[in-house]
């Protein structure tokens, strides 16, 4: 019998076992998911053995295959335990090479955080879809709203001729005015929430639009964590 004969013939046994199983759902013990695992390498297994048979006159090639075949199924069934865990460290070093890319990353709680890298000028910025516009601003939590330059304002569809600067703040270089808008939606990674608050900066005011706290509270939390900062859905 050929070992691809012989795997096949495992395989349908499985299979046919999957299929009449007991009414419990057991089959010798074993649950679905238990009797798949157990499937996925017995043909593995069986192609091994069936080598190491065939070519019994060369003990020495059959243990080194045998040996790389069992490097590969460990190297297999590790990757498929700690898929999440290595999703998780990939994604933090993507952050961390990449500043100011906001990386989505799954707790094992279930629960989704947006994670920022603080950049070479200390501060954490991102690229945010305002109104389904992309637009780069800057996280700040000393920002009372979400605040535009003119130009990013005039990018998401915002009509100059429409604003009025009404509002008084106060900034780092004194005393200013600006307009009062609310934006459609608001969206960093996957997290995206809808008529935030806003304000709009004159032209030439402001170098670099904020996300600040009008969008950073409707957030179950953010926290910052030595030169990370996680945005928490």
């Amino acid at each position: 019998m050929s070992r691809l004969v012989l795997a096949l013939a495992i395989l349908l046994i499985g299979l046919l076992l999957l299929m009449l199983n007991a009414p419990d759902g057991k089959v010798a013990g074993l649950t679905g998911d238990q009797l798949a695992a157990l499937l996925y390498f017995l043909p593995m297994i069986a192609l091994m053995g069936a080598g190491i048979i065939a070519a019994r006159k060369n003990w020495s090639q059959s243990i080194r295959n045998f040996l790389v075949w069992l490097v590969i199924i460990l190297a297999i069934a590790t990757l498929s335990l700690f898929r999440e865990d290595a999703k998780r460290v990939g994604a933090r070093l993507i952050a961390g090479l990449l500043p100011g890319h906001a990386v989505t990353v799954s707790n094992k709680d279930g629960t989704r955080e947006v994670l920022l890298s603080r950049d070479l000028s200390g501060h954490f910025s991102a690229t945010v879809t305002v109104n389904a516009q992309p637009i780069q601003m800057l996280v700040d939590t000393g920002a009372s709203a979400v605040v535009l330059t003119y130009e990013d304002a005039v990018q998401v569809g915002i009509i100059p001729e429409n604003l009025t600067y009404s509002t008084r703040v106060t900034t780092a270089n004194g005393e200013a005015t600006v307009a009062p808008i609310d934006l459609s939606t608001v969206e960093i990674g996957p997290i995206r929430r809808w008529g935030i608050k806003a304000l709009v900066a004159r032209r030439g005011a402001l170098d670099e639009s904020l996300l600040g706290m009008s969008f950073l509270t409707t957030l179950s939390s953010f926290h910052m964590q030595t030169d990370e900062l996680r945005l928490k859905d």
